[in-house]
């Protein structure tokens, strides 16, 4: 695992079987603002499925970051990020529940549990 805000994290694969419910791991603790259930964030992330490790989506690669109400986004944002501070890196790893849910369900993620490595660089 990296952890340098400047650079693009890596993701280790994770042995053994998925996560039921959400995972909350500070990788690196920020000593900024706070985010609140309410906040509007501004994030680097990268997301990979947890089975196969395959990255399937990154603002890295866009090369921007990109900004999200907290609300608008799958439960385990919702639940994940609230607590973090600006400056911080997170991994959460999230089961279908909270993410795109449960197979079938019309999203090509549904039914995957998603791990995903968030730097909140700021808070409104």
């Amino acid at each position: 695992m990296t952890d340098n805000a400047q650079t693009k994290p890596e993701i280790e694969f994770v042995d053994g079987p998925a996560p039921e419910e959400l995972v909350i791991t500070d990788i690196r603790v920020g000593d900024g603002a706070e985010a609140q259930a309410g906040s509007t964030v501004n994030v680097h992330y990268l997301g990979v499925d947890f089975e196969s490790g395959e990255e399937f989506d990154s603002s890295w690669n866009r090369g921007q970051s990109i900004t999200f109400p907290l609300a608008s986004l799958v439960k385990g944002w919702q639940e994940g990020i609230p607590g973090m501070r600006v400056g911080g890196r997170r991994q959460l790893v999230v089961p279908p529940q909270l993410a795109y849910g449960p197979a079938g369900g019309g999203h090509r993620l549904s039914g995957r549990t998603l791990i995903f490595v968030i730097d909140l660089l700021g808070v409104q």
